[in-house]
């Protein structure tokens, strides 16, 4: 046996840099991660307008910009910790949860493994908040003009994990793995208004405030309406409502909230 192999580490808390890159493996496991995990924040924000910009399958860029409730400076300072968020407090929260996210990792996980700026406001009149990270260190802090909402840009993706980065697939895969993330959001909250532009070609452009069947007809056509079937149920802990294809069609299709 090796000297190197025989000897023994002493047990010892690793740093927490190193800590958020590894957290950022559980996160974050391509683009289309980092999409999920902010559409998921803005929706909880409660914005009604979400607009995503790519490029290059979001190995290069990832923006998505909402229109929801924002943070003020502190918040958003804590935002980008781990384990810090606004949607539970307790754990009895853990048992009536109402929002797609609630574990607090995800800002920081992105953060610790590319260049992240946030820009954030809760109060057009107190200016916005702007936070820059590179790598999972901090750079800028500071006040700038925008309006109410929040905007996350993600730039050079696992550019400091290069084990991971050698693993993403082409720029369609990863672009279709995006949309994907993109058509199951706007299906759940057809009163949302989504954009998709990659590489500034717009790909998609579905207007909010629409019921589920015309959400349905915006992705996929007036003669994918016929094939639908209504349907809901409900019990002492369990509801669903949503609409499911004939089996008698030959596209099987289901939608449930």
């Amino acid at each position: 046996m090796s000297k190197s192999s025989s000897t023994k580490n002493s047990v010892r808390i690793l740093p927490e840099s190193l800590i958020n890159k590894i957290a950022a493996g559980e996160v974050v496991e391509r683009p289309a991660s980092v999409v999920k995990e902010l559409l998921e924040n803005a929706i909880d924000a409660g914005a009604t307008e979400v607009q995503v910009s790519i490029k290059n399958g979001g190995k290069d860029l990832i923006s998505i910009l909402d229109n929801g409730c924002g943070m003020n400076e502190s918040d958003a300072q804590l935002a980008v910790e781990r384990h810090a968020t606004s949607k539970i407090i307790n754990e009895e929260d853990l048992f009536r949860i109402r929002t797609l996210g609630f574990r607090g990792e995800a800002l920081a996980s992105i953060a610790a493994i590319s260049h992240f700026e946030i820009l954030t406001c809760n109060d057009e009149t107190q200016g916005a908040t702007r936070i820059f990270i590179k790598g999972g260190y901090l750079e800028q802090v500071g006040k700038i003009g925008f309006p109410k909402g929040t905007k996350v840009t993600v730039e050079r993706l696992f550019y400091n994990t290069p084990a991971r980065l050698k693993f993403l697939k082409t720029t369609a895969t990863e672009l279709q793995h995006i949309q994907q993330h993109l058509v199951q959001k706007s299906l759940a909250y057809p009163h949302i208004h989504f954009r998709l532009t990659h590489n500034r070609q717009l790909l998609l452009n579905l207007s909010g405030g629409q019921a589920l069947e015309t959400r349905i007809q915006q992705l996929y056509g007036e003669e994918f309406k016929e094939i639908l079937m209504p349907v809901k149920h409900e019990e002492t802990y369990l509801q669903f409502s949503g609409l499911i294809s004939f089996p008698s069609k030959p596209k099987a299709w289901v939608m449930l909230l």
